[in-house]
């Protein structure tokens, strides 16, 4: 079995999502990786749609009842310790991230003994493409810098979901991912302070982060409250109100 496992999360994803699997199916990654499906309780067909790339090796877990995006990442995580592999890899489910550069996110974990691999679309150029939103073009400025302040360690992009880590980061007592607070938008920063706190061998690679037509939509985070969601863990462990 690959010590790999890829997995993109969604909710109510049908259209893009589907092109999500039909590219990663298509890349280099396949050859080496497993790819499992978190839904996380979609109810516009997005459910049956993945179920149909079954014959194709896409597996997939359904939340019963929606919990967020952070809650569908450690279904995730918790279905690969269980599972035996080693290495897993977090992608977006609504087609920003480019399943050809997952080798690059890996080739420091494999090959260079990293042990937390940040996709960062600010590695030196800018990756955009698309039309992102302006608030959130000030937001992923911003937000690094706060986890570079709290952390001591600079990084250029905190809010890009598309990274590999090994999950031996995970097992680490020092590090609970199974607080309430973490089932929305929270998990990811929080994954990255810890790991960064915590002396694990970090580094970021450049990706490119696309976004879709806006017909299409472009997330389903909240202005306010979704912020918020990911600016919470900086200053909850920055400040040490949480662990």
């Amino acid at each position: 079995m690959p010590e790999i496992l890829v997995v993109p999360v969604a909710f109510n994803e049908n259209v893009k999502l589907r092109s999500v699997i039909e590219r990663f199916l298509k890349s280099s990654a396949r050859g080496f990786a497993d790819y499992l499906v978190v839904d996380d309780c979609s109810t516009d067909g997005t459910t049956e749609m993945i179920r149909s790339f079954a014959d194709k090796g896409v597996a997939t877990i359904r939340h019963a009842r929606q919990r967020g995006v952070g809650a569908a990442i450690r279904t995730a995580i918790r279905y690969a310790i269980d599972k035996g592999y080693t290495i897993i890899v977090i992608m977006a489910g609504n087609d920003k991230d480019n399943p050809d550069e997952i080798p690059a996110l890996l080739g420091p974990i494999r090959d260079e003994g990293y042990d937390f691999v940040q996709g960062s679309r600010y590695k030196g150029k800018v990756g955009i493409g698309g039309a992102m939103p302006f608030y959130r073009k000030v937001a992923t400025r911003l937000h690094p810098l706060l986890m570079s302040f709290f952390t001591g360690h600079r990084v250029t992009d905190s809010t890009n979901g598309f990274r590999a880590f090994r999950l031996t980061v995970v097992k680490d007592p020092r590090i609970n991912i199974d607080q309430p607070w973490l089932d929305a938008y929270e998990l990811e920063p929080y994954l990255m302070f810890k790991a960064l706190r915590l002396g694990y061998r970090f580094t970021e690679v450049f990706v490119t982060k696309i976004y879709p037509p806006k017909k299409l939509g472009y997330t389903k985070m909240k202005p306010l409250l979704g912020w918020w969601s990911i600016l919470k863990p900086l200053f909850y462990l920055g400040f040490g109100l949480r662990r």
